[in-house]
């Protein structure tokens, strides 16, 4: 690790650039960038000079730091990695950083079994097993659940920071049924993980209904320097505190779920509920029944017929019509031998 924190901002920072092939980045972009980043985390003013920043580069494609980054020069003008899929953070740990993770380990750690950390067991040992995995040279103990190509992650921070410091960003964004990206205000209030994917959950303007952003379908993150942050009442616990997923209706209402759920099916619904609201009403022949509070959504509904034959919906009618529905055309699909047709 390079002893002087800001040489290590502006080394991330040039390389966050660089991983956003959305653009082309010339020198003086690379210079405005460190110097915004310099004067966010530090409050450092004076801005980065071209020399610095040159020096920077070299100092990334070299072997000094480990970092023999692969930036070249396009057209005589514009900085861009070789390597679509490198990234300063994929280096190698050295033996300093890995004493400096293990004491971090180890401090964690000390506070488990607190309740007020109850959420970092995971964490600690994700930490925990990637040092040993590292150190050792040796197989994972342990499997996290992961998707290795999700995009937008490199957005993680910039989003997070947002939160933190109450920013306004202007985000270009494409979602799946739309045909071109579109750009617009946005005022991030927190974070969410689901499924193994990323959003970002916030308002537009003032008086808006909250979005939720997937940051794999963000393409590009700018600062709004001129407009004023909305702060909302939004808390992530009561927002989602109906639905099952990250959809929500700011206006619906949420519906009594009955559902019968069978004897293969029911030990696992039983150990890891549907939903904090999920309760056991009856045991009846083949299965059990359990009720849930919640929203009418797409989560809701994709979870319920992942379950397949096990699991049958006894109310609301409305919740029944759509899941019968949609079983309904599955079948259709496996009992027309020319689906999918050939183009």
């Amino acid at each position: 690790m390079p002893a002087n924190r800001n040489a290590l901002i502006r080394y991330k920072t040039i390389d966050k650039c660089l991983r956003n092939r959305q653009r082309l980045w010339t020198l003086d972009d690379l210079i405005h960038e460190c110097s915004e980043a310099l004067y966010e985390y530090e409050g450092i003013d004076k801005g980065v000079s071209r020399r610095t920043i040159q020096s920077d580069i070299q100092i990334m494609r070299s072997d000094k730091l480990g970092y023999n980054a692969p930036i070249e020069v396009k057209d005589r003008k514009y900085y861009t990695y070789t390597d679509a899929d490198y990234s300063i953070t994929n280096i190698p740990l050295t033996d300093q950083d890995m004493g400096t993770l293990n004491e971090v380990v180890e401090v964690l750690k000390q506070f488990k079994g607190f309740s007020h950390f109850d959420d970092m067991d995971d964490m600690i040992k994700r930490l925990e097993d990637k040092v040993y995995t590292t150190k050792t040279n040796s197989r994972s103990i342990i499997d996290f659940e992961k998707n290795e190509g999700l995009k937008g992650l490199h957005f993680l921070d910039d989003l997070y920071q947002a939160v933190h410091k109450e920013q306004v960003l202007l985000i270009t964004y494409q979602s799946f049924r739309a045909r071109q990206p579109g750009e617009f205000e946005f005022h991030p209030q927190f974070l969410k993980e689901y499924n193994n994917r990323w959003f970002v959950i916030g308002i537009k303007k003032e008086g808006s209904h909250p979005i939720n952003l997937a940051l794999d379908r963000i393409i590009e993150i700018k600062k709004a320097e001129k407009s004023e942050y909305i702060q909302t009442d939004l808390n992530a616990k009561e927002y989602y505190k109906n639905v099952v997923g990250v959809t929500v209706s700011p206006n619906m209402k949420p519906r009594t779920v009955r559902l019968f759920v069978g004897y293969n099916h029911a030990p696992y619904v039983l150990t890891k509920p549907i939903h904090p609201s999920q309760q056991l009403v009856d045991k009846v022949k083949g299965g059990i029944i359990i009720t849930l509070e919640v929203q009418l959504n797409f989560e809701l509904e994709s979870k319920i017929l992942g379950f397949g034959d096990s699991v049958k919906v006894l109310a609301p009618q409305a919740l029944v019509t759509r899941i019968d529905k949609k079983l309904r055309v599955a079948v259709a699909h496996y009992d027309n031998p020319d689906f999918p047709e050939k183009r």
